[in-house]
C-alpha cells in the first residue's frame, strides 16, 4: 500500500510539474512569438490537430506493419529536440548567438536528444517528458482560445475512449512504441531498485494520447491468479516494479490550463502568483485534472483498464467553468460562445 501511495504521489508531483511549467512558458512564448495560429479562437483549429493526430496514428501503425519502428524512434527525437529547443529558447540566458539561434539552448536541446537515444533511463524519460509536456501545452495553450481547447479536449476525449474501448489500437501501438524507450510515457517507479532500460515490456499503462496523440491503454497485465469462485480476481497494478501513464494525460488538459491563463476568460484577474501566469479559472482547469487523475489512479490501482482522457479532460473542462464562475465569468464568455451569439 505504501508503494500505491507514493505512486499516486509522484504521478500528482509530475502533473503539477507539466502545468506549473506551462503557465511559466505561456507568456515568454507569446513574447518570442512562437503563437503558431493567426487566430487562436478559430474552433477549426482544433479539427486540424486532430486530423493531425488520426495521420500520425495511421503512420505508426504503418511503419510498425512494415517492421521500421526505428523511423518512429528518429521521429519522436527530432520531435522531442525540436519541442525542447523552443522551451529551452525561452529559458536558457541568449549569451552567445548564431545566425540569430541561442547556442546554450540548441546544446541544451541536443543533450536531451543524446540522452533520449544513448540512455533512456527512466528519470531520462520523465526529465524529457516533463520539458516537452510543459513546453507543448503551453505552445497549444497560447494558439488554441478557450473555445478551440474545449472542443479539442471533448474530442480526444471521446477518440480516447473509442481507441481503448472499442477499436483497442492504442494497445498495438503500445506494443510497438514502448520498447523503442520514448518519452511518450511518463515512468513511475516502485522500486529504488528500477531500471526501465532492463524492462522486458512494459505491462501498465494509463493511456491518453501522446506528445502527438499515440500512447497506450491504462491499467495492468498481469496474469490473474486463480479465483475460487470461477471469476477472474481483479489484477494486482503495483506487482511490478513499475507503472506508466501516457505523456498526452498531463500535456492535453493542461492546453485549458495554459489557455484559461493566457486568455483570462471575462477578464479574470490574474493570480499574485510570482513567474507564473495563473486566474482562477486556470486553478480551476488544474484542480479539476487533479481530481479526475485522482479517480483514474484509483480506477487503475483495482486492477482494471481505462482510458484516460475522458476522466482527465472532463475534470479539467468542469474545473474550469467552477473557477470562471467563481471569477465572476459568465458561462457563455467562458465557453468562448460570445462572439457567436
Amino acid at each position: 500500500m505504501k508503494r500505491a501511495y507514493a505512486a499516486v504521489a509522484a504521478t500528482v508531483g509530475i502533473f503539477l510539474l507539466v502545468q506549473l511549467g506551462s503557465l511559466a512558458l505561456v507568456q515568454p512564448f507569446m513574447d518570442a512569438g512562437y503563437q503558431t495560429v493567426e487566430d487562436p479562437s478559430d474552433p477549426t483549429n482544433s479539427l486540424l490537430y486532430i486530423g493531425a493526430i488520426l495521420v500520425a496514428t495511421l503512420v505508426m501503425l504503418g511503419a510498425m506493419k512494415l517492421d521500421v519502428e526505428r523511423l518512429i524512434q528518429g521521429l519522436i527525437i527530432f520531435a522531442s529536440v525540436f519541442l525542447s529547443f523552443y522551451v529551452f529558447s525561452v529559458v536558457v540566458p541568449s549569451v552567445v548567438t548564431v545566425a540569430g539561434l541561442n547556442v546554450l539552448a540548441v546544446l541544451a536541446a541536443l543533450a536531451l536528444g543524446a540522452g533520449l537515444l544513448g540512455y533512456p533511463e527512466w528519470y531520462v524519460i520523465d526529465a524529457a517528458g516533463i520539458v516537452m509536456g510543459a513546453g507543448a501545452a503551453g505552445l497549444f495553450g497560447i494558439s488554441f482560445g478557450l473555445l478551440p481547447a474545449i472542443v479539442l479536449l471533448v474530442v480526444l476525449a471521446v477518440y480516447d475512449a473509442i481507441s481503448v474501448y472499442g477499436t483497442e489500437h492504442m494497445l498495438t501501438l503500445a506494443s510497438g512504441v514502448m520498447d523503442l524507450r520514448l518519452p511518450v510515457v511518463l515512468v513511475i517507479p516502485l522500486t529504488l531498485s528500477y531500471s526501465f532500460l532492463d524492462e522486458q515490456g512494459p505491462e501498465t499503462i494509463s493511456d491518453g494520447d501522446g506528445e502527438e496523440g499515440e500512447t497506450p491503454e491504462a491499467g495492468i497485465d498481469d496474469a490473474p491468479e486463480e479465483s475460487t469462485d470461477g471469476e477472474e480476481p481483479p489484477e494486482d497494478p503495483f506487482a511490478r516494479d513499475a507503472f506508466f501513464i501516457g505523456l498526452g494525460d498531463a500535456v492535453i488538459p493542461t492546453i485549458l490550463v495554459a489557455s484559461a491563463a493566457f486568455f483570462r476568460p471575462g477578464d479574470a484577474a490574474l493570480l499574485d502568483v510570482p513567474g507564473i501566469a495563473l486566474t482562477l479559472p486556470a486553478l480551476g482547469a488544474m484542480a479539476g485534472t487533479l481530481v479526475g487523475l485522482l479517480v483514474l489512479m484509483w480506477m487503475v490501482m483495482k486492477g482494471r483498464a481505462h482510458a484516460g482522457l475522458p476522466l482527465l479532460n472532463g475534470g479539467a473542462i468542469a474545473g474550469y467553468l467552477v473557477g470562471a464562475l467563481l471569477a465572476g465569468v459568465a458561462l457563455l464568455d467562458a465557453l468562448g460562445l460570445g462572439p457567436y451569439l
